[in-house]
């Protein structure tokens, strides 16, 4: 009988403890979304207007497709969001990209129209604060990919006045005055690589603008040339650690370096295969295994994770844990000063677990915290950083 007494009083006990514990890890989670919800978060990187609404869709609907929309944007508590511009003239043929470019503004514009009381174009430090201020969501304008200026400073000026205010200079294909990581890496040789006279007076151009220079993209040598000329901190949107995931699109540890140096700020990427140098292998087997004889194992490992279902696309998903390791070797590497968040939402097919859309932003602060980080320093990584140097390119 004492037995079933001790037992039962250990149950209570051990119910208890559970109880506890359920009650902090509650009460924790509630201390990070309060946080999350307090401080701004900037994405420095979305290509929701080419996904989504140049195929007619309404931002201000909570769509059943892509990563992004209004509803889930103010569900992840996004304060601040760079819709990226981007224009493909091998897809969309050469002498398009600009005029292209100025239809995907007139997009975003008319959406900011129909929903003023939600998102508020920004063009400077001063409106973000103001916008966010006032509850709404402010959009920052950011162009991918150096061709739809057209090779014109005219162009370039043009879209600045329109609002852009960065220019990724590359995207995976060589223009005539800049040269692009997919292609440099082609060849061990550096002829013909890096910023042309052109490329450079370009250069010069977004410093005398104040447009925020964006590096993700480029090739090495291209590189290393913006950071000899620029006389101001350079943004590399949407990459991440090369020594941890080996992909050109990545930074080498003398790229963090230089970036360092110049004062910089690199914005990581949500991308599984930028992430995770295992993710290819596991979407080929996770294929292989669901469809057997009748799949078509010619296509790329991003066409064969999209015919994935959904429950199966998760488990090829990279961890999240790996997403939170690039950000700590970025962190030792360039300071938790220089370190952003650039997800690439909706121009990627798979994003870490847990991290499935832009509703999904609290749960990255979340995670940085059990990380060990403090507060300042996960505002910093969420927001700051990126919002300090556009307004150190603002200055004169």
């Amino acid at each position: 009988m004492k037995r079933l007494i001790s037992r039962s009083n250990q149950a209570i006990a051990f119910g208890s403890i559970l109880m506890a514990l359920v009650c902090v890890e509650s009460a924790l989670a509630q201390s990070s979304e309060s946080f999350h919800q307090q401080m701004i978060v900037v994405d420095g990187h979305n290509d929701v207007i080419y996904a989504s609404l140049l195929e007619g869709r309404d931002l201000g609907k909570k769509l059943p497709v892509g990563h992004t929309d209004i509803p889930r944007l103010r569900a992840g508590g996004v304060d601040v969001q760079v819709f990226a511009v981007w224009s493909d003239d091998k897809k969309f043929g050469k002498g398009k990209a600009f005029k292209h470019a100025n239809h995907q503004i007139d997009l975003l514009e008319q959406t900011a129209s129909r929903y003023p009381d939600q998102l508020v174009i920004a063009k400077n430090s001063a409106s973000i604060r103001e916008i966010v201020k006032q509850g709404k969501i402010a959009a920052i304008i950011g162009v991918e990919g150096g061709n739809m200026i057209e090779e014109s400073i005219e162009n370039l000026e043009s879209l600045y006045d329109r609002g852009a205010r960065y220019l990724t200079l590359t995207w995976n294909y060589n223009l005539s005055w800049a040269t692009a990581a997919a292609e440099e890496v082609k060849t061990k040789s550096e002829k013909g690589k890096g910023l042309t006279e052109k490329g450079r007076a370009i250069i010069r151009k977004m410093n005398e603008l104040g447009m925020m220079i964006d590096l993700s993209h480029s090739g090495e040598k291209t590189f290393y040339d913006v950071m000899a000329l620029s006389t101001k901190p350079v943004l590399v949107s949407h990459s991440n650690a090369y020594s941890l995931m080996p992909q050109y699109r990545n930074l080498k540890d003398d790229q963090l370096e230089a970036l360092k140096k110049n004062g910089g700020v690199v914005g990581v990427n949500f991308y599984s295969g930028f992430l995770d140098p295992a993710y290819e292998s596991r979407v080929k087997s996770i294929y292989r295994k669901h469809f057997g004889d009748k799949g078509n194992y010619k296509l790329s490992s991003s066409s064969q994770y999209d015919k994935l279902p959904a429950s199966l696309k998760r488990k090829a998903d990279a961890p999240l844990s790996l997403l939170l390791d690039h950000i700590d070797y970025l962190v030792i590497k360039v300071g938790v000063d220089h370190v952003a968040v650039g997800s690439d939402f909706d121009g990627i097919e798979s994003s870490p677990q847990g991290l499935e859309d832009v509703s999904k932003f609290p749960v990255l602060t979340a995670a940085l915290l059990e990380r060990g980080y403090t507060k300042e320093d996960v505002s910093k990584i969420m927001g700051l950083n990126f919002l300090r140097i556009l307004e150190q390119n603002e200055q004169q």
